[in-house]
């Protein structure tokens, strides 16, 4: 046993040392990613952390809260993780020993007629036979060529993919149920400001048309004012569907039905718009804090050892079993252990001769999957890139355009008192005043959508930046599957 002891150490020694995986490479799109962003953004580090608390809106915290914990999607990333974290450990598994315990008992009662004792004289006319037996069974395979540990490495890749995976699972949960509520906050008031202006053009019909009775106007100014009041009604119940639609959206993000829901709902919603910049920190930091990307290079390193794995399917296996315990002829003779023990120690190497072409075609179908994972993490660095870039832009956009009609918004309320004030002194009529009340509401309209626009704009942003929004820091820690796996 010294002696094989002494064979099995440098064995296990090359098993540590050989791997047949190709080195890693960095795909060309991650090594040449640009150092900056175009167009230019804020210098600063990128701290993604529950950015949409400076909304100081408790309703939208909470919803996201609850989408958070509840969500149908984000639950099933959860179980995807957790059994790509199960596979992990099967494949540690079979880096290990297996130690099984046995036991077992026999009986045979069998007739001597036609066997060789039967020409003995005195022979009995029949034999039995009854044997018990308990012991211990090992077996190991020596991973000479890193079969086994490519395999282990790619299926933990895999898990932290998988992980990866819930990370934007819930990013974008959280995405939707912002968006989805900034869509409701913009569709109620802009129910309550069509409901305003349909009143404002009621009146206004009924002045032109006693106007018209008394000769003061002509026919088509009635049939405009007429014509603008009822498309304005026909606008209304598109308004209410929006509402409706983004309520079920929410609904559904946080498992639950839009009746459940109008509780929580039926109450003020007011979200304070910020418009400072958002550092984008550094595109390489993109690497690590998407994590589509992160995960996209996990699967690439996944299928980078399974090529390894799939080689060392050319070479031998050397598989070593062991078994010990006792044997006796009655229960109590397996006890017995100083007259009954037994021993057995064996080896076996198995070389492949011919497969039919099989491992040849498992190594080409390993190559033809890591080029996959390779365009699949360029595209997953460039596509990151590109959206980070558009989202920038479109935030910048959408504060300007806010900024205008802000503006705009000023010179209405200042237009609508100047009409009000000339009408309650006598100079302007009352005609004038609701024209100027309705282009008011008009462009209170708009300029509710123009902060939705902004606010939508800037969860793009940090959309396309990633990078985790649910504790302290920047969330490019890699996941720790090692801990889950017992490690």
């Amino acid at each position: 046993m010294l002696r094989r002891a002494f064979v099995a150490t440098p064995l296990m020694m090359l098993g540590a040392c050989v791997s047949l995986a190709p080195e890693a490479e960095i795909p060309e799109a991650a090594a040449q990613i640009p150092l900056a962003y175009q167009p230019d953004t804020p210098a600063g580090e990128y701290r993604p952390a529950a950015w949409w608390a400076g909304f100081n809106d408790p309703v939208l915290n909470s919803l996201v809260d609850t989408a958070l914990s509840d969500n149908f999607d984000i639950t099933q990333a959860a179980a995807r993780a957790q059994r790509a974290s199960a596979q992990a450990r099967l494949s540690r598994a079979a880096l290990l020993p297996t130690l099984d315990a046995t036991a077992g008992s026999s009986y045979s009662d069998t007739p001597v007629a036609g066997g060789a004792l039967a020409n003995f004289p005195g022979a009995p006319s029949r034999i039995t036979n009854e044997s018990y037996t308990l012991g211990l069974a090992a077996a190991y395979e020596l991973d000479l060529f890193g079969r086994v540990r490519n395999d282990l490495g790619a299926a933990r890749a895999d898990a932290i993919a998988s992980e990866y995976d819930l990370r934007a699972v819930r990013l974008a949960t959280a995405a939707e149920v912002i968006s989805a509520y900034f869509d409701i906050v913009d569709a109620r008031f802009q129910i309550a400001t069509t409901l305003q202006n349909i009143d404002v053009l009621a009146e206004r019909t009924d002045r032109t048309e006693d106007r018209y009775l008394r000769g003061l106007s002509q026919s088509f100014e009635l049939y405009q004012v007429r014509e603008q009041a009822r498309s304005l009604e026909a606008s209304l119940p598109s308004r209410e569907i929006a509402l409706s639609n983004a309520e079920g959206r929410l609904a559904v993000l946080l498992a639950d039905y839009p009746d459940t829901l109008a509780t929580t709902l039926d109450q003020p919603l007011l979200p304070q718009l910020g418009f400072d910049p958002v550092p984008a920190g550094l595109p390489v930091d993109l690497l690590a804090q998407r994590p589509d990307v992160a995960a996209a290079w996990e699967r690439l390193e996944a299928a980078r050892l399974r090529i390894g794995a799939r080689r060392a399917e050319r070479f031998p296996a050397l598989r070593l079993t062991a078994s010990t315990g006792t044997q006796g002829a009655s229960p109590a003779g397996v006890f017995d252990v100083g007259q009954n023990w037994l021993l057995q120690l064996g080896s076996n190497l198995v070389a492949p001769i011919f497969n039919g072409g099989r491992v040849s075609a498992n190594v080409a179908a390993a190559r033809a999957t890591y080029d996959e994972a390779s365009a699949a993490y360029g595209k997953a660095v460039l596509g990151a890139y590109q959206e980070v870039t558009t989202a920038i832009e479109a935030y910048e956009e959408q504060r300007q355009r806010y900024t205008l009609i802000t503006a705009q918004a000023e010179e209405a309320r200042s237009t609508l008192d100047l009409q009000a004030r000339r009408f309650q002194s006598g100079i302007g009529d009352y005609v004038g005043y609701l024209d100027t009340l309705r282009s008011s509401y008009q462009v209170e309209s708009s300029l509710s959508a123009a902060a939705r626009d902004v606010a939508l704009a800037r969860l793009g942003v940090h959309r396309a930046l990633g990078g985790d929004w649910f504790a302290e820091g920047t969330g490019t820690a890699q996941p720790d599957i090692e801990e889950d796996m017992g490690e």
